[in-house]
């Protein structure tokens, strides 16, 4: 996936003049910034929640705006998306992860699990069971998920965003409330991820667990990326002297 000289405005106000950054099969890409900079923006552009102002955003080398509406969902539906704050429903965690199943599924198939439903077998299916492994909640799958701490709700959005089997997550300040074992977890998560295969993007505050999870870092500051790079070379010598001023405190927004 790549975003080309993307340009964004709200109103009158534009975000990103010139933004351009890419991610790769197997690679966790990790965008850094001041609060207000963009970040959550930029991950719902190369999520397809909306259209830049200008730019261009690939696939598989092509721009998904200029598509059918249905090439574009089926894209979309090879993207995961977790969200900083996870959005639950009433229900059991098993239910929660296989939602993004469900919605993908036919009509028939609808059917029939709400019929399984009415006479009582809740059994997950193989890719909740998996996901839920993987994120160490799988005794809990009967649980409400409204039960849960917050440390364990993000983990079953993860396990949710995973049982898709998509082909890129985009993280959206993902552990920024959670303690450091759900912290953990979720960057032991991350790493499972790119070992199978995934482009991850990770959109952080911090740099501590940039420099922890990353292969590339994005600097987004001034409506651009300014820099991007191995963490090692991004936070320990940089070339543009923005990143190092902002990696060291001096540059405040």
């Amino acid at each position: 996936m790549t975003a080309d000289d993307i340009r964004y405005a709200y109103g009158d106000e534009p975000l990103f003049s010139a933004a351009s950054l890419s991610v790769a099969p197997g690679e966790v890409l990790t965008v850094v910034g001041p609060s207000g900079a963009g970040k959550t923006t930029l991950l719902g552009l190369l999520g397809l929640f909306r259209p830049p102002d200008a730019g261009t955003v690939r696939w598989e080398g092509r721009d998904v705006w200029g598509r059918s509406d249905e090439e574009r969902l089926a894209i979309r539906r090879r993207i995961g998306t977790v969200f900083q704050e996870p959005a639950l429903f009433n229900e059991s965690v098993a239910r929660n992860v296989g939602y993004g199943l469900r919605v993908r599924s036919s009509w028939r198939d609808r059917l029939r699990d709400a019929a399984a439903r009415a006479i009582g077998r809740t059994d997950p299916s193989d890719r909740v069971r998996e996901a839920l492994e993987t994120v160490g909640l799988a005794e809990k799958a009967d649980r409400n998920a409204l039960s849960l701490s917050g440390g364990e709700a993000q983990r079953v959005a993860f396990a949710r965003a995973l049982a898709v089997e998509p082909d890129v997550l985009l993280l959206d300040e993902p552990t920024s409330n959670l303690d450091p074992r759900n912290t953990a977890v979720l960057e032991a998560v991350v790493t499972e991820a790119r070992e199978a295969g995934l482009g991850v993007v990770v959109a952080t505050h911090d740099m501590h667990q940039a420099e922890r999870i990353s292969d590339r870092v994005a600097v987004l500051l001034d409506g651009t990326v300014i820099e991007t790079g191995p963490p090692e070379q991004v936070f320990d010598d940089p070339d543009d002297p923005r990143t190092r001023k902002f990696v060291t405190g001096e540059l405040l927004y």
